[in-house]
């Protein structure tokens, strides 16, 4: 191939369509249990997500809910996936092998969002919140009915294979994924650059900018126990009964149960199979949809 201004363009083209071709054609998960925020600047500041209430009976004057302003700052973060083929490859039409590496940078980029956001919910056992305990805890600070300080939890306890509950209902979600800056590819190919010059090879590269942070957790109930229907059966009771500050009732609805491959099994038996261990019928069948999550270590 003669490497002329008007064919380096057109192998641009084509390596640009590869990308956006597979970057667009991946079905995310995130989105099951994350929001998308849409970020203009490098820190994002968030108010407290504790008010999830109900609308109130109008009696007398409006109860203006405020939402409070020194909740918690998410920091973008920048990632990038870069490609060097050698100037001789292109010039020996060794394209198409290399186009399918583009195509995997285009996969890669469209599945950051799958990665942080599923890294972020395990951060929940370890990381702090707004509140100031851990994502999953089982003191989280409320204000009651009469006005005194109370706990809630959204953690079962346990050690062992994680497994959650999730009210996937509403449009605040347990986990925010904050997009700063939407993949794109670039191409060094002009003969002055400098890795056409000093290293003899072409270069496209991708760049991100994103970060994923921890939401409403009061969406969402963990537990490391056994993933049996008798802990299932407590979660659920647990999350439907959960109430927010001055009391309200938050009327939770646990729809969706997320596992790792580890509880997959497990998952299975309690939310598909038309009967229970004992041959009775499973009274917990379809009482919320099973999502499965490779990207899950705990």
């Amino acid at each position: 191939m003669d490497l002329t201004r008007a064919a380096l363009a057109a192998i641009n083209v084509a390596f640009t369509a590869a990308f956006n071709t597979s970057f667009t054609g991946v079905a995310p998960t995130f989105q099951r249990v994350a929001m998308t925020v849409k970020s203009t600047t490098r820190h994002q500041a968030y108010p407290k997500l504790h008010e999830l209430g109900p609308m109130r009976e109008w009696v007398g004057e409006r109860f203006v809910e405020r939402l409070e302003a020194d909740g918690f700052v998410i920091t973008n973060r920048k990632f990038e996936k870069t490609l060097a083929v050698s100037v001789d490859d292109i010039a020996d039409d060794l394209i198409g092998i290399h186009g399918t590496f583009l195509a995997d940078m285009g996969q890669t980029a469209a599945e950051l969002p799958d990665e942080l956001v599923w890294e972020q919910l395990e951060k929940g056992f370890t990381s702090e919140h707004y509140d100031g305990q851990l994502f999953f805890d089982t003191d989280h600070p409320v204000v009651g009915e009469n006005g005194q300080e109370s706990s809630v939890s959204n953690f079962q306890g346990g050690a062992g294979a994680a497994w959650y509950l999730v009210d996937d209902s509403r449009p605040v979600k347990p986990i925010i994924f904050q997009d700063r800056e939407p993949a794109k590819i670039v191409p060094k190919t002009n003969l002055t650059d400098e890795n056409v010059f000093n290293h003899d090879e072409y270069v496209w590269g991708a760049k991100r900018r994103a970060a994923a942070g921890f939401g409403a957790w009061q969406l969402v109930y963990a537990s490391r126990q056994p993933l049996t229907p008798a802990n299932y059966a407590l979660a659920r009771q647990a999350m439907m009964s959960m109430r927010g500050h001055r009391g309200r009732k938050l009327a939770l609805k646990p729809k969706l149960l997320v596992v790792s491959s580890a509880n997959e099994g497990a998952a299975r038996e309690i939310l598909l199979a038309e009967r229970n261990a004992a041959g009775a019928t499973n009274v917990w069948q379809n009482s919320a949809e099973l999502h499965v999550e490779t990207r899950l270590t705990l």
